[in-house]
C-alpha cells in the first residue's frame, strides 16, 4: 500500500463540497487536487486563491489525473457524473441522493459492476453520528429485545434554504421534493434499525408551496418481521426538527436533535427509557447529550480507509443506496393521485 496520499478532485464546490474539502485536506492520506463547479462559468477562474486548479465542467475535472472523484452536483447530473468517474478508473464517493430517481442508481450499478476493482461510495451521513452510532449499538446488543416500531419526523421550514439555488425545487433537476432531498436520510435510519419495509401507505403534497415537487410526505410501513415505522418528511415545520423513535420490547430509545451546519435542528441527544415492571408509565430516563459532529471526518475516512486497504464500503453501499431509493419511491408510489399525477 502506498504511503502518498491519495488525490481527490470535486465536482461541484458548493455549500457541500467546500466542506467535504475541509474534511478531505485534513485527512493525512487525502488530499484535495482540483475542483470543479458551474458557477466558475466558461470564462471563469482557472484556479482558487490558494493554487487549486479549478474547471467550470466535471468533465474537464476528470482529464486530470487523480484517484477519487467526490461527486456533489445536482440530482440530474450526479448518475452520469458517477459513472463517467468509474469509467475513467477513478474511486467515486456521491453525495445522497444518488440520483433523481431509482433507474439512475440502476444505471450505476450496471457500470459499477464492470469495474469491481474501484469503491463507490454514497454520502449518507447520518449514519456517522455518535447519537446513532451509540442506539444502533444498543439495538444490535439485544439487551432490549427486538424492536417492535419506529417513529420519524424530519422537517424544515422550506425546500430552498436561504441563499440557495432553487433546483431543489424543479422536478425535473432534483426529481423529487422534500423526501427525497432530506426525508432520504430518514428512510436510511429507518431500515438501519427497522429493516426492510414491505407494506407502505403514503399520502404525499405539494399543497402549500406549489413546487412540482412535495413538500410533505406522510408514510406507515410494516416489515415481514412486524416492525411498523410511522414517518413524516415535511417542509412545512416552521421549527427545524429531527427526531426517531425506536421502542423495543424492554426500552425505548428516542433521537432528537442532529448536528448540522446550520446548527438549528437543537442538541443532538439520545435518551434510553427502560420499561417500568409496573406498568406505570414513568420510567426511569437517561439522556445523553452529544457537542461534537464526527460524522463528515469519519465517513470521508472510512471511505479512505476502504480504497487503501481494499476492504468493503461499510455504509453507504450501492446496494444499501438502491435500497434506500426504492423505499423512497416506493412511498411516493404508494398514494396513488401522487403516482397518477406524475406517472411514477
Amino acid at each position: 500500500m502506498s504511503s502518498a496520499p491519495l488525490r481527490v478532485g470535486i465536482a461541484g464546490y458548493g455549500v457541500v463540497g467546500r466542506r467535504r474539502r475541509q474534511v478531505i485536506d485534513a485527512h493525512p492520506a487525502l488530499r484535495t487536487v482540483a475542483v470543479a463547479d458551474r458557477s466558475f462559468g466558461p470564462q471563469g477562474i482557472t484556479a482558487l486563491p490558494d493554487g487549486l486548479p479549478a474547471f467550470s465542467d466535471y468533465h474537464h475535472l476528470l482529464e486530470q489525473d487523480f484517484d477519487i472523484l467526490l461527486v456533489c452536483l445536482t440530482n440530474d447530473v450526479a448518475a452520469d457524473a458517477t459513472i463517467l468517474g468509474l469509467e475513467r478508473g477513478r474511486h467515486v464517493f456521491c453525495e445522497k441522493p444518488p440520483g433523481r430517481d431509482v433507474a439512475d442508481i440502476e444505471r450505476v450499478i450496471a457500470t459499477e459492476r464492470r469495474h469491481p476493482g474501484l469503491k463507490l461510495k454514497y454520502g449518507f451521513n447520518h449514519r456517522y453520528h455518535d447519537s446513532v452510532r451509540d442506539a444502533l449499538g444498543l439495538v444490535r446488543s439485544g439487551t432490549f429485545g427486538r424492536v417492535l416500531d419506529l417513529k420519524g419526523t424530519y422537517g424544515k421550514s422550506k425546500i430552498i434554504s436561504f441563499g440557495q439555488s432553487d433546483w431543489r425545487s424543479q422536478r425535473a433537476i432534483a426529481g423529487g421534493g422534500i423526501l427525497l432531498d432530506q426525508g432520504i436520510h430518514m428512510v436510511d435510519l429507518m431500515r438501519l434499525f427497522g429493516g426492510e419495509f414491505t407494506t407502505i401507505h403514503s399520502i404525499v403534497s405539494n399543497g402549500y408551496w406549489g413546487h412540482d415537487v412535495e413538500d410533505n410526505a406522510y408514510a406507515l410501513m410494516r416489515s415481514d418481521a412486524g416492525v411498523v415505522a410511522m414517518l413524516h418528511s415535511s417542509a412545512t415545520q416552521w421549527r427545524h426538527r429531527f427526531s426517531l423513535s425506536i421502542t423495543l420490547e424492554r426500552a425505548a430509545l428516542t433521537l432528537s436533535g442532529i448536528l448540522s451546519g446550520s446548527k438549528s435542528y437543537g442538541a443532538e441527544t439520545l435518551t434510553v427509557a427502560w420499561r417500568d415492571e409496573e406498568g406505570n408509565g414513568d420510567p426511569r430516563e437517561q439522556t445523553t447529550r452529544y457537542n461534537t459532529d464526527p460524522s463528515w471526518a469519519d465517513e470521508i475516512a472510512e471511505f479512505a480507509d476502504a480504497v487503501r486497504e481494499d476492504r468493503p464500503v461499510e455504509h453507504g453501499s450501492s446496494d444499501e443506496a438502491l435500497k434506500t431509493m426504492r423505499l423512497v419511491y416506493d412511498i411516493y408510489r404508494a398514494d396513488p393521485d401522487w403516482r397518477r399525477r406524475w406517472d411514477l
